[in-house]
């Protein structure tokens, strides 16, 4: 996506900052025909440019300062966007490592959006690894899906998730971008100061020190997983009966013609890192089985990465207590049993959803549930546990705040949920 020049290193020598190169200078900077390059900065000593015309997670905005170049292998991505946290920046960054980008826009040190040019990251298959969405239900939006509508506003129109489920599937996915960043060990980190609006018009507001700490536990989990696809021992098996498209397609061709997870990846034409994300979304969604040498097998949601059971009581934990916050002042006002009915209603529409999690779980006096009750079920759940809990409860938590917003009796409601960001930070 970019490159740093020399002046004066051959063969660029006398480059004034123009983009009519000689065949010779385009072959070396490795420019296609149908490509162009923007300068991005230029100092006495060095140009940096912009191969425009490719596949990228977003445009690199031309009307802002660049004001922080990094490359990942000498500052930790996490150290970095901790920096632009402590420091309340407002801007938009930028991360490529070979042919991934992603891009992060950040309001004083928050995260507000993310996008990503990898298929894995793309909202249909977010929804399908947190069981937003059946896979037949992807198909059969996919057939109806013209561009350049959003695929999300597809899924509404078909009445397979409500607006508000929409929004928090795309929240899930945002942070799920952001969280796949510190599993890179290379690659270099673009900032550009000042406010870049997304083009999508979701604007979120996540706390960007939990999306951090989050990012390098599952980094953990991730090579943890990437170490045992990788072991001589372990077997992938396909599953017949999902329809597949681009990269999933690929992988699971690719593994039955293919012995070895590497071997896999290679003829798929992908990296290890994101054959193994790969394939946690295959296995999530039935189409992938890992087997040990003596024949033995797993059910297709085993070996997923998940947190561990304190992390994820805790994970419950704070969302009720959360809950409990934003009932409080509502309760207040109106009574227990209005609220308590509206919300066994909002509980009947996601355990739709969340099945397991969810399905005819009680709501006690005053809107409260059970931590462990839900503890109990979670811990039965398949797949990434942790992100079901989120997605459920965040139903809910969502809202909550939207009705303590829109109450007429509750006098600043915005104060009073500024109050509670310390605790919506550990979520």
């Amino acid at each position: 996506m970019f490159r740093r020049v020399f002046l004066g290193v051959t063969p660029l020598a006398g480059f004034s900052g123009g983009q009519n190169f000689s065949p010779e200078q385009r072959a070396w900077l490795g420019i296609g025909e149908d490509e162009s390059v923007r300068v991005l900065t230029a100092g006495a000593r060095t140009v940096l440019l912009e191969r425009c015309g490719g596949e990228s997670s977003a445009a690199l905005p031309w009307d802002r300062e660049l004001v922080m170049i990094a490359d990942v292998r000498a500052f930790a991505l996490a150290d970095l966007l901790q920096m632009i946290h402590d420091s309340a920046k407002t801007g938009f960054l930028f991360f490529e490592a070979g042919d991934h980008s992603k891009s992060i826009y950040l309001n004083r040190g928050e995260v507000i959006f993310a996008s990503s040019n990898q298929m894995v990251d793309r909202l249909a298959q977010s929804l399908l690894r947190a069981g937003m969405i059946s896979v037949e239900q992807f198909r059969e939006a996919r057939s109806s899906y013209r561009s350049p509508e959003r695929f999300g506003k597809t899924l509404v129109q078909r009445g397979y998730l409500t607006p508000r489920q929409l929004w928090v599937g795309v929240r899930q996915q945002v942070e799920e971008i952001v969280r796949s960043l510190f599993s890179y060990g290379a690659g270099m980190v673009l900032f550009w100061e000042g406010e870049v609006v997304p083009d999508n018009a979701v604007r979120l507001a996540l706390p960007t020190r939990r999306l951090v700490a989050e990012g390098l536990r599952r980094r953990d989990e991730l090579l943890k997983f990437l170490a045992r696809l990788e072991d001589p021992g372990t077997r992938l098996e396909r599953i017949e009966g999902h329809p597949l498209t681009g990269t999933e397609e690929a992988i699971f061709a690719a593994i039955g013609t293919e012995d070895g997870f590497r071997a896999v990846c290679r003829k798929a034409g992908i990296d290890p890192l994101s054959g193994a994300r790969t394939i946690h979304l295959l296995q999530a969604i039935g189409s992938v089985r890992l087997a040990t040498s003596d024949g033995s097998g797993e059910e297709p949601h085993a070996g997923a990465v998940s947190l561990d059971e304190e992390s994820l009581r805790q994970c419950v934990e704070v969302h009720v207590k959360l809950l409990a916050e934003l009932v409080a002042p509502i309760v207040a006002v109106d009574g227990v049993d209005g609220i308590r009915d509206r919300i066994e209603g909002i509980l009947e529409e996601a355990s739709r959803r969340f099945p397991e999690l969810l399905g005819g779980l009680s709501v006690g006096r005053g809107g409260m549930l059970d931590p462990e009750a839900l503890t109990e079920r979670a811990l039965r759940v398949p797949g990434e546990r942790e992100c079901q809990v989120r997605l459920a409860l965040g139903e809910l938590v969502s809202y909550l705040e939207f009705e303590l917003l829109n109450h007429a009796g509750i006098r600043d409601p915005e104060v009073f949920l500024e109050g509670l960001e310390p605790l919506r930070s550990q979520l």
